[in-house]
C-alpha cells in the first residue's frame, strides 16, 4: 500500500510540475517580478528621462538670491535618491531669448521683486515638468522666500528654527508585553501583509487544484479505477502531500525570483555583495527596535503555521470536493474557504487597528486565521510566543479531526455520481455508519 501511495503521489505531482501551464506560468511570474523591481533601469533604457538631468536656468531680477537658491535647490535633490538631479546656473540672457532657445531638458526660473511677498518666481518650460521635479523647485522657492523674509526683518534663524522644531519626546512605556515603538505598528499593517500576499494567493491556487484534480478524476470516470487499487484515504493523503508540495515549491521559486531581481536592481551580481545605505540604514534601526530579534522567532513559528494551514485548506478542499460531479459544484463550494482566507489576509492588514483587543486575540487562535494573524500580533507585542505555539496546537489538533471526520465523509463521496444537491449528500456522508 505504501509503494501505491508514493506512487499516486509521485504522479500526481509529477503531472503539475511537467504540465504546460506550470512552465508558462513561471517564466512570466518571473520575468514580471524582475521587471518591477528593476523599473527604473527599464525607463531609463527605453529612453525615458527618469534620473536624467534637467537644466536649471535663474534669470535674477535683482533679487540677490540666486545662490540661496541653488543651496536650497541642491540639499533637496540630495534627499531624492539620485531620482531628481537639477543643474542650476544664473543667465544673463533676457527672458525672450531663453524661450527661444529652450530645451525639453531645460527649465527657466525668473526671480522678481515683491514689496508685499518679498519675491515671487515664474517657472517656464517647454513641456510638462514631472511631479517630483516640481515638488523640489516649489519648496526650494519656498525656502528661499523664508530665508529672504527672515533676512530682511532681522529674524534670527537658529531662534526660527527652534520655534518651528518638533518638540522632542521621551517616550515611555512601562508595560513589558509591547516593546516596539509606535510607528512600528504603521509598518506592521502595511508592510507585513504586503510580505504574506503570496501565502493568501498560494492558498487560493491550493484549493482550486486540490479541489480541481479531484473533480477531473470523478469527471472522466478514472476515480473508479483508482479507488479499486487504493483505499480512500490513501487518495486523500497522497492528493494533500503533492499539492503541498507542489505549492511549497512554487513559493520556493516566487522567493528566488525576487531575490534575483533584487540583485539585479541593486547591481550586487557586479558590485559585489553590499548593501545599498538606504537598506542598511532600515536594517539598523530596525535591530535598535528589537524588530530583527522578533524576526528569529516568528519566522520558523510563520512558516509552522503556513504548511500547517497549508495541509488545512486541502483537507477541506479535498473532502468537499469528493461530493461534487463537476467543476461548477465544486466552484460554489470552494468560495467560503477563499472568503475566510480573505478575512484573514485583510485582518491581518487591519491587525494594529485592534490594538488591545481581545476578540483579534482570539482570532489568533481560530484555524484557517491564525497563519494570517498570529505573526502580525506577535510582531507588534500583542501576543507573545506561547501563544502561537498554542495556534499551532490548536491547528494541528483541527486537522487531526478533519482527517478523523472528513475520511468518512470522503469515502462516501469519492463514488458518488448522483445529482443529489451537494449539501444533501454531505450530510448523509457523514451520519453513514460506513466508515
Amino acid at each position: 500500500m505504501n509503494k501505491k501511495f508514493w506512487y499516486l503521489t509521485k504522479v500526481s505531482l509529477k503531472k503539475k510540475v511537467n504540465s504546460k501551464s506550470f512552465v508558462i506560468t513561471n517564466i512570466i511570474l518571473a520575468i514580471a517580478i524582475i521587471l518591477l523591481l528593476n523599473l527604473n533601469s527599464i525607463i531609463t533604457f527605453f529612453g525615458g528621462d527618469f534620473g536624467s538631468d534637467t537644466n536649471i536656468i535663474v534669470i535674477d531680477n535683482n533679487t540677490n538670491t540666486y545662490q540661496l537658491l541653488k543651496q536650497n535647490i541642491k540639499s533637496l535633490t540630495d534627499t531624492t535618491e539620485d531620482m531628481v538631479n537639477l543643474n542650476v546656473t544664473l543667465s544673463n540672457n533676457t527672458l525672450t531669448k531663453e524661450k527661444e532657445s529652450l530645451k525639453d531638458n531645460e527649465i527657466v526660473i525668473v526671480l522678481n521683486n515683491s514689496s508685499s511677498d518679498y519675491i515671487t518666481a515664474k517657472v517656464i518650460s517647454k513641456e510638462k515638468i514631472d511631479t517630483l521635479t516640481y515638488q523640489v523647485l516649489s519648496q526650494a522657492l519656498n525656502s528661499t522666500k523664508s530665508a529672504l523674509g527672515m533676512s530682511i526683518n532681522n529674524i534670527d534663524p537658529t531662534i526660527l528654527s527652534k520655534i518651528s522644531s518638533p518638540v522632542e519626546i521621551d517616550r515611555v512605556v512601562l508595560s513589558n508585553t509591547n516593546t516596539i515603538d509606535e510607528n512600528m505598528d504603521l509598518i506592521m499593517s502595511s508592510v507585513f501583509p504586503t510580505v504574506i500576499l503570496p501565502f493568501f494567493m498560494l492558498t487560493i491556487f491550493l484549493i482550486q487544484m486540490v479541489g480541481g484534480e479531484i473533480c477531473e478524476e470523478k469527471t472522466t470516470r478514472s476515480m473508479e479505477i483508482i479507488i479499486s487499487n487504493i483505499s480512500p484515504k490513501m487518495h486523500l493523503l497522497s492528493k494533500i502531500l503533492a499539492s503541498n508540495i507542489f505549492v511549497i515549491l512554487q513559493g520556493l521559486l516566487l522567493i528566488i525570483y525576487a531575490v534575483i531581481g533584487f540583485l539585479i536592481s541593486t547591481n550586487m551580481l557586479k558590485d559585489g555583495l553590499s548593501l545599498p545605505s538606504e537598506v542598511t540604514s532600515i536594517f539598523d534601526s530596525l535591530v535598535e527596535t528589537g524588530f530583527i530579534d522578533k524576526l528569529i522567532y516568528v519566522i520558523p513559528l510563520t512558516l509552522v503555521l503556513i504548511i500547517l494551514s497549508f495541509i488545512a485548506y486541502s483537507v477541506v478542499a479535498g473532502i468537499l470536493a469528493s461530493m461534487t460531479v463537476n467543476m461548477e459544484d465544486f466552484s460554489q463550494l470552494q468560495t467560503p474557504l477563499i472568503l475566510v482566507s480573505l478575512a484573514g489576509y485583510y485582518l491581518s492588514m487591519m491587525a494594529g487597528m485592534f490594538n488591545g483587543s481581545i476578540l483579534i486575540r482570539i482570532l489568533s487562535y481560530v484555524p484557517f486565521l491564525s497563519s494570517f494573524i498570529s505573526p502580525s500580533l506577535f510582531m507588534m507585542g500583542e501576543i507573545g510566543l506561547i501563544d502561537i505555539i498554542i495556534s499551532i496546537v490548536i491547528l494541528i489538533g483541527f486537522i487531526y479531526l478533519l482527517l478523523h471526520f472528513g475520511i468518512k465523509v470522503y469515502k462516501v463521496g469519492i463514488l458518488n455520481y448522483s445529482n443529489e444537491k451537494v449539501w444533501n449528500k454531505f450530510f448523509k456522508a457523514f451520519k453513514s455508519k460506513d466508515v
